[in-house]
């Protein structure tokens, strides 16, 4: 069978328990979560033998090591995801909830309602969690889940999608509400962002290079996010101690996820000798990072390397960080947009209008005050877990949650009203 047929077989089945599932009620679908959550805890034993499986090949075949850790099956982590089920679980449920609703004059009632998508499927590299994350979410919002994972965490994958089937079958809710694909042929992703009529919306999860192939290929709706090209404004007002905080862990937490800074923006009033620039810097060494900046940078710190055009566009993944000195709020800004990714950007500032400004100009789907970057993340923001982080405006931005994996209908009811 090729891709395209294996594609469609596996959608037709997704979108008979897509309809299944929109009519399920609130109950059973988080009755299958904290099932889904059960299984993970009772085979995490499983779970590591087949994520080591993984790690073994990562390492033959010289993985970067920001994808070995995105890769990585942990206690702590495998805990992390059957939490997160759990948190899911306890959300108010999206279906169903009435958006707006006011009677017309002639005597209609019109109601918009929150309704599932129907089939979602996710493409994805490396990090395993988010075949428990995506599943969690579709099944809370009432969505059929295609999940493919890249060839560097099949065995990982695979086994917790066992989780999720045991799950499923624990709730007595269809098993092709969640399929993980056991197939890493790159036709397949084709396949999957060319099944119109049947797979209602694609989201790539990974590298750029990935995004762009599912967008090129695409004939159905995707949500993109390409890069986490994420920045942190230190104001000619912020404090000193918070400023060292922020930056620290927004670039030092865990460097090589989308939410970690990439480019750090100071204001001119701190890149004098033994100012908070220099402080920051030293911080930074200290913890390994490589800096690479502008002139104003490296007149202050001699271990900064010169930085090009190009260094403000990239997002590193690692331990690097691209410094420039601005001399105001406005080129601050200006620097953001420009050279951004409209993911998450962050200001620290103890200036009121000076925070309302840099939120109401940076173009980000993401916008901290006083926070790390690496705050932006669906957990962070109460959602339980998330599906992606989209850089996009339509229809969803930010951390998805299950509320994002809903569309809506209008429901209009009258008394045999016709129209004139």
């Amino acid at each position: 069978m090729d891709a395209t047929d294996y594609v469609r077989e596996l959608a037709t089945s997704a979108g008979a328990a897509a309809a299944a599932l929109a009519v399920s009620s609130g109950a059973a679908r988080n009755a299958a979560l904290a099932a889904c959550a059960k299984a993970v805890r009772e085979r995490a034993a499983d779970l590591q033998a087949a994520n080591a499986k993984d790690l073994k090949a990562a390492a033959k075949v010289g993985l970067a090591e920001a994808m070995i850790d995105r890769l990585t099956l942990t206690d702590q982590r495998i805990e992390s995801m059957a939490a997160a089920l759990e948190a899911i679980a306890a959300q108010v449920d999206p279906v169903g909830q009435t958006i707006a609703a006011y009677n017309r004059p002639n005597g209609l009632r019109i109601e918009k309602r929150r309704v599932p998508l129907g089939v979602v499927a996710i493409i994805y590299e490396s990090r395993p969690n988010v075949t428990a994350d995506a599943a969690g979410l579709c099944l809370k919002s009432g969505n059929a889940a295609i999940l493919r994972g890249g060839k560097e965490s099949i065995h990982s994958n695979l086994a917790i999608g066992e989780c999720l089937a045991a799950g499923l079958a624990e709730a007595g809710l269809p098993p092709a509400a969640v399929t993980v694909i056991d197939k890493t042929d790159r036709a397949v992703v084709a396949a999957l962002a060319t099944a119109e009529g049947l797979i209602d919306l694609i989201v790539p999860r990974g590298g750029e290079g990935l995004i762009r192939a599912v967008v090129e290929a695409a004939t159905i709706p995707v949500i993109k996010h390409y890069t986490g090209n994420c920045h942190v404004y230190v104001h000619a007002d912020a404090e000193a101690d918070m400023a060292r905080k922020i930056v620290l862990n927004a670039k030092c937490q865990r460097p090589g996820v989308c939410n970690a800074v990439e480019t750090l923006l100071v204001h001119a009033d701190h890149a004098n000798a033994g100012g908070l620039l220099s402080a920051i810097l030293a911080d930074l060494l200290a913890a390994g990072v490589e800096l690479r900046g502008d002139e104003r940078t490296a007149a202050i710190e001699p271990k900064v390397k010169p930085a090009g055009d190009d260094d403000w566009r990239t997002e590193y993944l690692a331990p690097i960080l691209a410094v420039k000195v601005v001399d105001s709020l406005d080129e601050a800004i200006r620097h953001i947009n420009t050279y951004g990714s409209k993911h998450t950007d962050a200001i620290v500032t103890g200036d009121i209008a000076a925070a309302h400004a840099f939120v109401a100009a940076v173009d980000s789907s993401s916008v901290m005050v006083n926070a790390s970057t690496r705050f932006s993340d669906g957990g962070e923001y109460g959602l339980g877990a998330e599906v992606g982080i989209s850089t996009d405006k339509l229809h969803a931005r930010g951390p998805m949650g299950a509320e994002d994996l809903t569309t809506y209908k209008w429901i209009v009811t009258g008394n045999g009203h016709v129209r004139e």
